[in-house]
């Protein structure tokens, strides 16, 4: 199991309240409450953000960095995600943002946008050169990645083979920057403005490459604030920073990165649950026409993730308007691929679910798991602290649970008791 992989999504223990919202919306039954308290099984963790978003008790919390990591830079560079641009009202020239973010401190901007148009391009040359792996999964959002990883092995080979916008953009800004200033790599901040924890963790544990020339990401959240005020004194500066269309900003949502590759053979779901279904049915074979799929693990796509401020749907709203305004593409790479465009390594299978160390240690596993399942009222209401009654059998199998867990064992087991007791008492006289 991948014990060092980072993780932004944590728990506060001294918040939780031991409910059980999060065990039962966790995409991968990661969660278990344990002794009132929720626990978060790291290997199994793809960083959705769906906890932090149900938690009434705001017991998740993602991790990131604070503004103040500008400092520690002799040159910084924004790279604002393309849901940024949603969270504005009646925006009309993403220049005002991308101002505004240099009002804010940054010495340059860098469009993760324009990085988008270049994947989206590149992306559409490989489908036609490579339609025996059809359909392709976008690799793009780095929940969906890791779940394919850990619990869709047979659908790594439909993944696309390209580094996601981020890191693209992340790699050309910081090239870019040495080239204009002289400064050693080092010396250059190359910031991300994120819309979820999940781009922190693709930045601390990155899938398919030796590392992300990300050095920070930001909260979209944190940032917004600031630029409200900023974003009125834009004509200020009079570098033009914007270098994308409606392609590359489209992708900030649901079904923008699939308008991308100008086709119609394509499926675009959003929504961690709705993105398990799609891929079940993929596992299954069940769409055989399609070239594309992209999956986006929150509601919206990236507009929905968790480190936002506006409703997703009204962000979908506002960006589909502000596309209006914006050229088709701004970015084209005449028939070739860009450097760095590529994974650098194979995405691996990761069994973190697998239940014993060899094949017939699973087998006698799963063989008393499911003796026990037959116990259980079958009813996975949660009240164990699993999310459903095999889950429970699971940990139960694994030493981690007792069958008293389930209330109603337990009641058997208390209605029992004082027979028990009567016939030990019985005995006893006897002897």
């Amino acid at each position: 199991m991948d014990q060092t992989f980072y993780h932004s999504v944590r728990l506060d223990k001294s918040l939780c309240k031991g409910c059980t919202n999060c065990i039962k919306r966790c995409p991968t039954q990661a969660i278990r409450v344990r002794n009132r308290k929720a626990e978060i099984t790291n290997e199994c963790c793809i960083d959705c953000g769906e906890c932090i978003r149900i938690c009434p008790h705001h017991a998740k919390e993602a991790t990131y960095d604070s503004p103040d990591v500008m400092k520690q830079y002799a040159y910084t560079v924004a790279l604002p995600a393309p849901s940024l641009y949603a969270q504005f009202n009646r925006l009309d020239d993403v220049n005002i943002v991308l101002r505004a973010l240099h009002l804010m401190g940054f010495d340059d901007v860098f469009e993760v946008s324009g990085a988008a148009e270049q994947v989206s391009e590149m992306s559409r040359r490989y489908v036609e050169e490579h339609p025996e792996k059809k359909p392709f999964i976008s690799t793009a959002c780095p929940t969906v990645v890791r779940l394919i990883q850990v619990r869709f092995p047979s659908l790594i080979p439909h993944l696309l083979p390209f580094n996601a916008p981020m890191d693209l953009a992340a790699i050309q800004a910081r090239e870019r920057a040495m080239r204009q200033t002289g400064l050693p790599a080092d010396q250059i901040g190359i910031i991300f403005i994120s819309p979820c924890p999940a781009k922190v963790t693709a930045v601390k544990s990155p899938i398919g490459i030796d590392h992300s020339e990300v050095d920070a990401v930001l909260a979209i959240k944190d940032v917004y604030p600031r630029l409200l005020s900023l974003m009125k004194r834009s004509d200020e500066v009079r570098e033009d920073y914007a270098s994308s269309g409606r392609i590359g900003v489209g992708w900030g949502n649901s079904g923008g990165e699939a308008g991308g590759l100008l086709t119609d053979s394509y499926l675009a779901a959003d929504g961690i649950e709705n993105v398990i279904h799609v891929l079940e049915d993929l596992e299954d074979e069940k769409f055989t026409d399609l070239e594309f799929i992209e999956l986006n693990a929150c509601s919206g796509g990236c507009v929905g993730g968790v480190l936002t401020v506006e409703n997703p749907y009204v962000a979908q709203a506002k960006l589909k308007r502000l596309c209006k305004y914006l050229p088709v593409a701004c970015n084209h790479l005449n028939g070739e691929y860009t450097p760095h465009a590529f994974l650098e390594s194979e995405i691996e299978y990761k069994p973190v679910f697998r239940l014993g160390s060899n094949f017939k240690e699973s087998l006698s596993m799963m063989q008393q798991i499911e003796v026990l399942c037959d116990r259980f009222p079958g009813l996975d209401c949660g009240s164990c602290g699993a999310p459903t009654c095999r889950t429970l059998a699971e940990d139960i199998v694994k030493g981690e649970a007792s069958e008293r867990d389930c209330i109603f064992i337990l009641r058997q087991y208390m209605d029992q008791l004082p027979e028990d007791l009567l016939h030990q008492t019985e005995k006893e006289q006897e002897t």
